[in-house]
């Protein structure tokens, strides 16, 4: 290797790299002061490798090749699409639930034309967001009226701060719950203001621990689902029609917490029965809340059920407008919604066809991909994920790569266009075919290619 003092003099100044002719294009199509920013990181990368004693060429062609590849590397947006072939359904780190076709339509309808979010057609006056999802809402659910807020999070605390701040929430000790990000029941509790009542034990509370609670200073009794984890064995809770029965008699408000929530029966799938919305409103609780994002599978959004006065209590509240969502989450949400009204949610809306794909569907797929890639084709399970049916599996085939060194080929599968997410076990890469889209097939096969 040269002297790296003659290779220090030998890199092209910033000027003399503008001045190239290759250059000029870059400018006109990204600005000057981008380009000039990534010739300069350019140089620096250069003269840290010749300090380094590493091999490097410093030639106008490859350096300014350099230059066009940092260009677009900073600007490549962050946030990009993945193949999820990780078999976890509603996976929280790759985006929860995926939309519908109908509600990606209704996204850019929405983000690309004018549209009535407050404005009534009929009265050609200002009109309410809050109406849009409320016809919908009261129809699938039975409820009376519905509040959308921009998630499950701030719905729960918006019911606290508006109707039992400085008053008694009572809560089982079993549901004390911490939801993803390390969000915690007691801690949402006290930033509402409401104060925390324990009752009953970790295991088992019963309907006369809330009725020991109540006294002149109880605002609510309330029902966390833990839906993030499963306790088994010696467990008892309340049923659901004598807690809100006790609630009714004493005055005080019951209030739900589904955490995910369902609209269908999941009994049906093979898998554990998810405490479903109606059956929380039927029951008689004064609000119900849950995701948009989970097995619902719309848009991130609280969606809150309920009573009409207690809802309409909710709106008026100050923390209603803070955090109220936005035009496209009520497009996407109201035609996820209206897939539920028509009876087609299993064919339309990608987490129900997930979880309704056949076994024999799967093992085709699998099959088909380790006939073009190698590997081998292996029973495995597949999960709800987001804090939806913990422990719930459903039977799927897996594409089972052995390799020697599984976690490099795993990384270089996450440095694919695009980036493909795989799991590992047994030291083979494993890919579930029930999470990828069967239009991302072409994609997988080229990364796999590629990598192996």
């Amino acid at each position: 290797m040269k002297d790296k003092d003659a290779l220090l003099r030998s890199l092209p100044s910033v000027d003399a790299l503008l001045a190239q002719r290759p250059i000029q294009p870059l400018i006109e199509m990204y600005s000057r002061d981008l380009v000039v920013d990534a010739i300069r990181s350019t140089a620096d990368a250069a003269r840290q490798a010749i300090l380094q004693s590493q091999p490097i060429d410093l030639t106008a062609e490859i350096l300014i090749a350099q230059v066009v590849n940092r260009l677009r590397e900073s600007l490549q947006p962050s946030l990009v699409p993945v193949i999820n072939g990780t078999g976890v359904i509603i996976h929280t780190n790759l985006g929860r639930a995926l939309l519908s076709g109908a509600a990606q339509a209704a996204i850019t309808m929405a983000a690309g034309a004018y549209n009535n979010l407050e404005f009534d057609l009929g009265s050609g006056r200002r009109g309410s967001r809050l109406t849009h999802a409320s016809q919908l809402l009261r129809e699938l659910t039975g409820a009376e009226d519905a509040l959308v807020v921009n998630n499950n999070a701030s719905a729960l605390v918006l019911i606290l701060s508006a109707l039992a701040k400085d008053k008694e929430v009572v809560i089982s000790r079993g549901q004390l719950v911490e939801i993803g990000g390390g969000f915690r029941i007691p801690a949402i509790m006290q930033e509402s203001g409401a104060r925390l009542v324990e009752v009953g034990t970790t295991n088992r509370t019963w309907l006369a621990d809330f009725t020991g609670a109540l006294n002149e200073r109880t605002a609510m009794l309330l029902r966390v689902h833990a839906s993030n984890f499963k306790q088994v064995g010696f467990v008892e809770q309340p049923p659901l029609g004598e807690l809100a029965s006790l609630a009714r008699e004493h005055g005080v408000l019951a209030v739900d917490d589904l955490g995910s929530g369902t609209l269908i029966d999941t009994v049906p799938f093979g898998l554990a029965h998810e405490p479903m919305i109606q059956e929380s409103v039927a029951a008689g609780f004064d609000l119900v809340c849950f995701s948009g994002d989970k097995l619902l599978g719309g848009p991130q959004a609280g969606i809150i059920v309920g009573k009409a006065d207690a809802v309409a209590r909710l709106k008026r509240h100050p923390l209603a407008r803070a955090l109220r969502v936005d035009k496209l989450t009520y497009a996407a949400l109201l035609a996820t919604l209206a897939h539920y009204r028509c009876g087609e949610a299993l064919e339309r809306i990608p987490v129900w066809q997930m979880i309704a794909e056949s076994l024999a569907d799967i093992e085709a797929r699998a099959g088909t991909w380790a006939a073009q890639v190698g590997g081998t084709v292996l029973p495995g399970e597949s999960t709800i994920g987001g804090g939806s049916l913990p422990g719930a599996v459903l039977s799927t085939a897996l594409l089972a790569i052995d390799c020697d060194a599984p976690d490099g080929v795993r990384a270089k599968l996450r440095q694919g266009q695009p980036p493909v997410i795989a799991r590992i076990a047994d030291g083979r890469v494993l890919i579930d075919p029930r999470t990828v889209l069967p239009e991302q097939d072409a994609d997988l096969l080229r990364v796999l290619k590629a990598v192996l």
